[in-house]
């Protein structure tokens, strides 16, 4: 059994496993498992920069990890950065500080293999079960972009979109530094429009007709649910495996866009961090659910950071 640290930095958040992993056996045990809100992701869609105050945000979140990785005594540390850090045109000063900072450099990884990783995390549990009906169509939707990967035992075909909550929010909602609270019809269906048509690229490689089974990942999926649920406070084991079917995806959907700011942040399953983007979240998940006609989703806890750890584990890309 190997101890790993995974470390996953996306568009909205920073996120941490440590873990020990036997790849014999399929056994994870976790450690720790801890999330940050950096918004790393901060403008780039419109400069294609790092903002400078996103950088410091993400350093202090990889300081804190590094203390915990230390402590944990993790025999290998994987660190994979995806869709904002592949946009932005300086990268490298992104890199140099991770290196710094937890010894080892970002992989900036493409996102068939961000996919990869997504799937293998998300559906290494489900192997075996009855209820649920193969292949897996599991939908991955970050800040900066969203995974559609069609699979079983193994991916049969994956692609990576430029449509997440933080691109959408950024793209569609920001006028002037500020997020308009509630949405307007127009500006709700520009990002229908967006996700629309990311969809199309999406089916031209990932055959949807052919998945059983909608499996949804990440902070947007997870915060739907959870609120779907009624939960009082967010409840990881609760939410894992939750199966959420279409009408209260819509009904949270519909619930979030006529809502403004103050209404959002009274919910007591959001994060303080997902408060401005998860109505553009919530609507990419309707848009795939629609898409493909799922009755229901099945949420998971566990993504691509699980899927970071087994690479990590096997030494793999």
């Amino acid at each position: 059994m190997s101890r790993v640290a995974a470390v996953d930095c996306g568009t909205n958040s920073i996120r941490l496993l440590v873990a020990d992993v036997d790849p014999v056996t399929g056994e994870l045990n976790e450690l720790d498992r801890r999330m940050t809100i950096v918004r790393l992701g901060q403008g780039v869609d419109q400069t294609g920069r790092l903002a400078p105050e996103a950088l410091q945000r993400t350093f202090a979140a990889c300081r804190e990890y590094a203390a915990v990785i230390k402590d944990l005594g993790a025999e290998r540390v994987r660190f994979v950065a995806t869709s904002a850090t592949r946009d932005a045109e300086n990268r490298e000063e992104f890199a140099a500080g991770v290196l710094e900072i937890l010894g080892t450099p970002p992989r900036v990884i493409s996102g068939d293999l961000e996919a990869e990783y997504s799937f293998t995390g998300a559906t290494k549990e489900l192997t075996g079960r009855t209820d649920l009906a193969t292949p897996y169509l599991v939908v991955d939707i970050g800040g900066g972009s969203t995974e559609f990967v069609v699979g079983a035992d193994r991916v049969l075909a994956a692609r990576s979109v430029d449509v997440g909550c933080v691109r959408m929010t950024e793209r569609h909602l920001v006028h002037g530094g500020v997020v308009t609270d509630p949405p307007t019809a127009e500006q709700i269906a520009a990002i229908r429009g967006d996700v629309e048509a990311a969809l199309d690229r999406a089916a031209e490689v990932v055959p949807f007709s052919q998945a059983s089974t909608l499996v949804g990942l990440a902070g947007s999926v997870t915060t739907v649910a959870a609120i779907a649920l009624g939960l009082e406070a967010y409840d990881s084991a609760a939410i894992h495996h939750a199966r959420i079917p279409y009408e209260r995806v819509r009904e949270v959907t519909e619930l979030l866009l006529r809502s403004d700011h103050e209404e959002r942040a009274a919910i007591p399953v959001l994060h303080p961090g997902r408060v401005d983007v998860i109505a553009a979240g919530a609507v990419v998940l309707l848009a795939v659910m629609d898409r493909i006609g799922a009755r229901e989703v099945v949420v998971s806890e566990h993504d691509i950071l699980d899927g970071i750890a087994w690479h990590a584990a096997l030494d793999e890309e």
